[in-house]
């Protein structure tokens, strides 16, 4: 089948491509770099011709709260629509666990416009919310310097390898739309802090690391229930100590 995969060129995207290929499928990455542009709609109905399925994971280039929650109404608006023309018969969507629960953060917020907006269009849907990627621990870090130590949130947290991301992407594209939400994440649950030491010291960085119960979260406060499943949840196979052997 022909999958189109919005974003396609990015960490998940570009995994998620390479994995549909190897599975013998029709998948093409689409991207302003390949001038589609979800946003504007410039390249999108011709992305889409023909296409069966379409997995939206692109991100927004602010996080700034009015352009993060620009780029995900517009983006998907204009998807939906575009997808409901062309007879797409599945739209996919990675969005993030708890995004309900955390409305102090404008990213949670305009990811939470998307999936309304995916849910109110007529065109069959999953939506796979997965936890805080392996791949962005260390940025969170650099966010988090106070005189010279990391000072990061106690809550738990269960964050997950990009590889397991694209994985249950691939199979959820590929099967029947659940027309529903399903929550993914890493096999391991630790405080937020343990994480966050051990992605640095595999990496030789010597500085300390605190967990701080009031520390924000992208500037929200977050406790344990904040970014972790509350129910079912498909877990990845990859540990944290696996992914930071290849480093």
């Amino acid at each position: 089948m022909k999958i189109v995969v919005i974003g396609g060129t990015g960490l998940i995207g570009s995994k998620l491509v390479a994995k549909l290929k190897q599975q013998g499928q029709d998948a093409v990455a689409a991207s302003p770099k390949s001038g589609v542009n979800a946003v504007t709609g410039e390249g999108l109905a011709a992305a889409l011709t023909g296409a069966d399925v379409v997995v939206d994971v692109a991100n927004a280039p602010s996080w700034e709260p009015a352009a993060v929650l620009d780029f995900f109404q517009r983006s998907s608006k204009n998807l939906v629509t575009t997808e409901a023309a062309a007879g797409v018969k599945h739209h996919v969507a990675l969005s993030i666990v708890g995004t309900e629960r955390s409305p102090d953060n404008a990213y949670f917020r305009a990811k939470l416009a998307q999936e309304t907006i995916i849910k109110s269009g007529s065109v069959p849907y999953s939506i796979v919310r997965a936890t805080q990627f392996f791949e962005f621990l260390g940025a969170i870090a650099e966010t988090a310097v106070v005189q010279g130590k990391i000072v990061v949130p106690s809550a738990q947290f269960q964050p997950i390898a990009a590889e397991d991301v694209a994985d249950r992407l691939a199979e959820v594209a590929t099967g029947r739309p659940l027309n529903g939400t399903i929550d993914i994440a890493g096999p391991e649950k630790a405080p937020f802090n343990d994480f966050i030491a051990r992605r640095l010291k595999a990496s030789g960085d010597a500085r300390p690391v605190v967990g701080d119960s009031k520390a924000p979260y992208y500037g929200a406060a977050i406790d344990d229930t904040s970014l972790n499943p509350l129910g079912e949840a498909r877990l990845g196979k990859i540990p944290l100590a696996r992914w930071l052997a290849n480093l």
